[in-house]
């Protein structure tokens, strides 16, 4: 495991800053709580372990900042607003069905808390070690919309798997293979091949 900052870029540019996290140091971050996305704590101490689920909406507003759009009743809500502290886990196949579930149990009426085994990060926010690429973030703003939050984040750090790294240590989508969600028909879609190369496809060979 390394850690790079702004490993994603919506430009596909470099933007690696290795932290230097190894697997092992990673692991010894962890506290033995369990959390939310937004490491909020129960009443009891405990930590309560919540996915957007299909209710949330990722969106690029920079190089380094992203907005997370969530239905304002989530409960994930106020963790987000209460601690300013949350990570952005890229679901795999291999635990889509474990993902779904947690974003379709409301951390107000159901205890998550041992679904998912996680790493504290240094801003506070969980970091499910189940993702083999997860971005730390901050919270910046809030916008609110008819029936949204709308959370403009600042992502601190970017943790991904060496398995995932290409030669040149970029994320290589072929083998992280992302899951989509897509919402009209509530469907999710496997992603990992390459179609064509951006502003190249109009250039004869």
């Amino acid at each position: 495991m390394k850690v790079y900052n702004e490993v994603v870029s919506p430009m596909g540019q470099d933007h690696f800053q290795e932290r230097g996290f190894n697997n092992e140091e990673k692991h010894r971050l962890a506290n033995g709580a369990l959390s939310d996305a937004s490491g909020r704590r129960r009443g009891d101490g405990r930590r309560q372990t919540q996915l957007a689920g299909g209710a949330g909406h990722v969106g690029i507003m920079g190089h380094d900042r992203i907005m997370i759009s969530l239905v304002t009743a989530h409960y994930t809500n106020r963790g987000i607003r209460t601690n300013g502290a949350l990570s952005v886990n890229v679901v795999e196949e291999s635990w889509l069905e474990k993902a779904d579930a947690a974003g379709c149990a409301s951390g107000a009426k159901v205890d998550k808390s041992g679904w998912f085994d996680y790493t504290v990060g240094e801003t506070g926010a969980p970091l499910l070690d189940a993702a083999r690429v997860t971005m730390e973030c901050v919270l910046e703003d809030t916008y609110e919309t008819s029936g949204f939050d709308n959370f403009i984040i600042t992502i601190k750090n970017t943790f991904a798997d060496e398995s995932v790294l290409d030669e040149r240590g970029r994320v290589d989508y072929r083998v992280l293979k992302p899951v989509l969600f897509e919402m009209p028909t509530y469907e999710y879609l496997r992603t990992g091949d390459v179609i064509g190369r951006c502003m190249k496809m109009n250039k004869k060979a």
